[in-house]
This record gives C-alpha cells, structure tokens and sequence, in this order.
C-alpha cells in the first residue's frame, strides 16, 4: 500500500498519535460552563488550574466502565508540577471533607494516580501523557477539554467580541452626520 493511500486511511485521531500530538475531538468548556459535573470534580479542576496545570480533560466513563464515573487528567510542566498539582488537588478535596483512596506514582512524578472512588485524577509529565494517551485508549468516552479563564481559548472569545464592538464603533464614526459630511 502506497504511503499516500495510508496516509488517507488513518483516522485524525491516530496521526495526531503518530506525530506525538493529541487530537482535540471532545467538547470544550470554560471555567463559567463546569456546573454540569460535581462538586468535587470542580474542586479537582480547580485545584489543578491553581498550580498551572496543562490540558486539563475529562472523561465520563459511566457508559463503558464499571469501576469508576470519571477520569480527571491534567498535565504538569516538570516533576516539581506534576507533584505540586497532585498535592493540590488532595488538600482542596480533603478540605471539603473527601479523602483519597490511594495515591500511586508520587516519587516519581511522572504519572500521578489520585483514586476517589467514583472519579480517578491522572497527573502527567508531558511526556507520560504523550506515551499512555488515555483519552485515545477510552476514546469511546465523552470527552470534556476544560478550558481555564484567562486561556487562549477564552481570550479568543473575548477578543473576537472586542473586535466586534470596535467594527461597530468605526462604522458608526465612518457614517456622513451631515449632507456636508459627504
């Protein structure tokens, strides 16, 4: 088979993969759309959003998983990140009265598996999250990719809305007020 005709018959999906890049199907949602999951789902993004945290995605395992509800991944830059995000995420939780299950992968921060029962927190380095890819391994999951205030994303909104006005307002300026005007 021709690379050409490879090339066509892979999904987006697994050349995004082979590239080393992950593909974006799911939906996004911003800070101010996150009443839709729980409480301490939100508590959980949050935290990781306090210490910076990277792609923060989550997947609703309900419909094809039996031993947990969600998945929570984000990543960190470094392993000082990747620890201080997890550690994040432990004390918001076990503030509001939630305590782990278990902890796995803490020494080496490459990949930090926070267990709460109905939902898991997965914090990655760059590169773990690149190799183990969960969300293209539970790809038949509804993805959510949580957008953080301030991101580009929210800025581009923002700014497509500021662009919006300005247009509005230069044409307003641009309009003959006068027969002299003309």
């Amino acid at each position: 088979m021709s690379q050409k005709l490879k090339d066509q018959s892979l999904s987006s999906e697994v050349q995004a993969s082979a590239l080393g890049a992950r593909a974006t199907t799911g939906k996004h949602v911003t800070s101010s759309d996150l009443s839709d999951f729980d409480e301490r789902i939100r508590r959980t993004i949050n935290a990781a959003w306090e210490k910076k945290a990277l792609d923060v995605t989550v997947l609703d395992l309900r419909e094809i998983a039996s031993f947990t509800d969600y998945f929570v991944i984000a990543t960190g830059a470094n392993r000082r990140q990747v620890q201080a995000i997890s550690d994040e995420v432990v004390e918001q939780l076990k503030h509001s009265g939630t305590r782990a299950a278990r902890v796995e992968g803490y020494q080496t921060a490459e990949w930090i598996l926070v267990d709460y029962g109905d939902f898991v927190v997965h914090v990655f380095d760059e590169k773990a999250r690149r190799f183990y890819d969960l969300e293209r391994l539970w790809r038949e999951a509804s993805r959510v990719d949580v957008v953080p205030p301030g991101s580009e994303l929210s800025n581009l909104k923002s700014e497509i809305s500021d662009r919006k006005s300005e247009e509005s307002d230069q044409s307003e300026r641009d309009r003959p007020r006068s027969l002299t005007d003309l």
